[in-house]
Parts: structure tokens; C-alpha cells; sequence
């Protein structure tokens, strides 16, 4: 089984794939996980990615569509969690056609259905440990001593990306790139949309009776 989750920055794309990776023992693949590992080691592409990402702008499609294909390549015979990719119509046409050519099937596009408001508070209390990514958040989850983390003491900060002004941009992006590709896998019978405010146990559940009775 081959999944796609689409939603806004801020949406629970993460815990979400996190719960079905438990849950379904799928393989997850996060372009934003792969931006940050190769910004934090300041590689070529990682220089090229912040330049973009600190703006809150997204990656030329290009780039991101190399790194997925690799990632494909290495074993085509996974079931892979998609989060973060495609993000644009064009993404969506180069990750089907590399399905394609390796003979997988995408089962369904799972829609994570949240409002800007919500995105916008997640997101500008979101705080993050620099050494392990451990993650808090100035509401309800800060670490015992201010400023370290609880796990390896690393120093806790905010990402640029989860600033207001950021997180708007994102938005914006968001509506303007990606959220095409929601007309695009509803016309290819694929999409399946979920409320992205239930907790990610109830949310995990909806969507496995939803494809158990093939319901988009």
C-alpha cells in the first residue's frame, strides 16, 4: 500500500505518518526531513534548500523530484507514507510516472482538512531541539529546564519557517501551488479528505475504514 498525505504546513502530516508507520509499518518519506538533515549539514543542496525554505517559499520542483526518485529506486517494493511530496501539479506527474516505470500503485491521497487559524498557532509555539529535533511547544509541552531539551540537552529554538510572517507565506504557497493537486487527485478517484483536528488515533482509524470500504 502507497499513501500520499497532503495538508497545510502545521497540519499533523508528521504525527499523522508517524501513527501509521507504527500502525501499518509503511516506509516514511519526508522531503522535509531530507531538507533539514542536508541543511544541517550544510551540503550543496542544503545551502540551496534554505535559501528557499527560510523564506517559506518551496524547492524547485526539480530538486525534489530527484531526491524522491532516489529514494524510490533504492527499493521499489516498499510500501511508502508521502509526506510533504508531490506539492505541486508537477510533482504529481513526475511521482506517477516513475511509479510507472518501477510498477508501484498509489492507493490513496489522504487530505488533512485544518483551518489557517489552527495552522498558525501549531506552528508559531512550535519549538525544536537543534541537536535530537525533538519536538515542543510553548502551549502544553515545554522541556523541565528552559531553553534545553529533556532528551540530550541540546539547545531549544524556533525554526524560521514557524515564524507568523513565515507561516502566512506558507500559507499563501500552499493555496496557490499545492492545493491544485487536490482537484487533480479528485479527478483520478484518489482523494480521500479528514478532519486534521482529530487527535492522530481517531484520525488513523477513520482513514483505515475509509480504505477498507474504499471510501473517497
Amino acid at each position: 500500500m502507497n499513501l500520499v498525505i497532503l495538508g497545510k504546513p502545521g497540519a499533523g502530516k508528521g504525527t499523522l505518518c508517524a501513527y501509521c508507520v507504527e500502525k501499518a509499518n509503511l516506509t516514511h518519506i519526508s522531503t522535509g526531513d531530507i531538507f533539514r538533515e542536508e541543511i544541517k549539514a550544510k551540503t550543496p543542496l542544503g545551502i540551496l534548500a534554505d535559501s528557499y525554505i527560510s523564506k517559506g517559499n518551496l524547492c524547485p520542483d526539480s530538486v525534489t523530484n530527484e531526491i524522491i526518485k532516489n529514494v524510490l529506486l533504492k527499493d521499489p517494493t516498499k510500501s511508502y507514507l508521502f509526506d510533504g511530496y508531490p506539492r505541486t501539479v508537477n510533482q504529481a506527474d513526475a511521482l506517477a510516472q516513475m511509479m510507472k516505470e518501477l510498477g508501484i500503485k498509489l492507493d490513496a491521497v489522504i487530505d488533512m482538512n485544518v483551518s489557517d487559524d489552527l495552522v498558525i498557532e501549531r506552528l508559531s509555539t512550535r519549538r525544536l531541539c537543534r541537536n535530537c529535533g525533538t519536538i515542543y511547544n510553548t502551549r502544553n509541552h515545554m522541556p523541565k529546564v528552559e531553553g534545553k531539551c529533556d532528551l540530550c540537552g541540546g539547545e531549544i529554538y524556533t525554526r524560521a519557517d514557524d515564524q507568523v510572517d513565515a507561516i502566512k507565506e506558507r500559507l499563501h504557497v500552499y493555496k496557490t501551488k499545492t492545493q491544485p493537486l487536490i482537484d487533480y487527485y479528485t479527478k483520478n478517484g484518489l482523494l480521500m479528505v479528514v478532519d486534521g483536528a482529530l487527535p492522530p488515533e481517531e484520525l488513523y482509524q477513520v482513514i483505515e475504514a475509509n480504505l477498507n470500504e474504499r471510501k473517497f
